[in-house]
């Protein structure tokens, strides 16, 4: 069992997220890094379906009641239990260990894993705490007890140097952007602006969406559309012309045209987009 003593900012469960349920307007939720929540769980032996801690800004602090192995990826933060702890190391702790995650040095998002999962009531097939919606297990807060699950697939990894995701480079070299259905609802300048220009991130930023500042976006056409499918990396464009990603738990349907999309998965995709902090400054390119 894992004793939650302080949540810093924002601390949720995750793991992959709710697959097959749009249709009754559910999102998909999940870890917003993925390759950085299936990097935790493979330090520590488990399934990829295992889920997560993902703690926002750092700030974590947990108190194990029983010996466990951790590990943390994504957004680099200093680490301290049983003294000063490797970031990216399967880490076998004592009980009584209290682990704490200190403020990121770059990036947003880290992710810790205990082996066996975090072993929060699934909903619909999903351990993930969905912000928007409010499905699955609550934002964690002081004095919340996290039992300790069984998906466990094999042995720690004792060499994770290889293929570590980098999603500052990621950021500096531009995000991928594939042309979304809405696409002729803009000028031709517009879609040269999304993949030329720099665009800054808002601090009204979460998990629902990434709101990027820059050049307006103008569109070709007048009025609005009736809402119809979304899903997340949807490049949403309100009539301010200041486009928003759409994240983990973006709604499933909505007004705004959608200029573009930006993958859920690899390095140049969402991943990355998720260890952007408000005022980083990004680019988008085509494939």
């Amino acid at each position: 069992m894992i004793e939650v003593l302080q949540p810093g900012l924002l601390a949720t469960v995750q793991d992959l997220g709710r697959v097959g349920y749009v249709d009754i307007g559910v999102g998909r939720s999940g870890a917003a890094d993925l390759a950085a929540h299936r990097l935790a769980n493979r330090l520590v032996g488990n399934q990829e379906t295992a889920a997560t801690l993902e703690i926002t800004l750092g700030g974590l602090s947990l108190r194990l009641r029983h010996a466990a192995t951790i590990a943390c990826t994504g957004a680099w933060c200093h680490l301290t239990g049983a003294g000063a702890m490797d970031w990216h190391r399967a880490l076998s702790l004592p009980a009584g260990t209290t682990v704490r995650l200190g403020w990121p040095i770059v990036g947003l998002r880290s992710y810790l894993a205990i082996r066996g999962g975090v072993a929060a009531t699934p909903v619909l097939g999903s351990r993930s705490t969905d912000t928007l919606s409010g499905l699955g297990p609550p934002v964690l807060t002081s004095g919340m007890v996290l039992d300790v699950g069984h998906l466990i697939a094999g042995d720690p990894v004792d060499d994770p140097s290889v293929g570590l995701p980098d999603p500052a480079r990621a950021l500096s070299r531009g995000l991928i952007v594939l042309p979304g259905p809405r696409l002729d609802w803009f000028t031709d300048q517009a879609w040269d602006q999304l993949v030329g220009a720099n665009w800054a991130v808002q601090a009204t930023s979460n998990r629902i969406g990434y709101r990027l500042s820059g050049p307006p976006l103008e569109r070709s056409r007048s009025g609005e559309l009736p809402s119809e499918p979304t899903l997340p990396g949807a490049i949403q464009v309100p009539p301010d012309g200041q486009p928003i990603v759409l994240g983990p738990d973006a709604p499933v349907t909505g007004g705004y045209p959608v200029i573009g999309i930006v993958p859920r998965s690899g390095p140049d995709g969402l991943d990355a987009l998720a260890q952007a902090r408000p005022g980083r400054t990004l680019r988008f390119r085509g494939r």
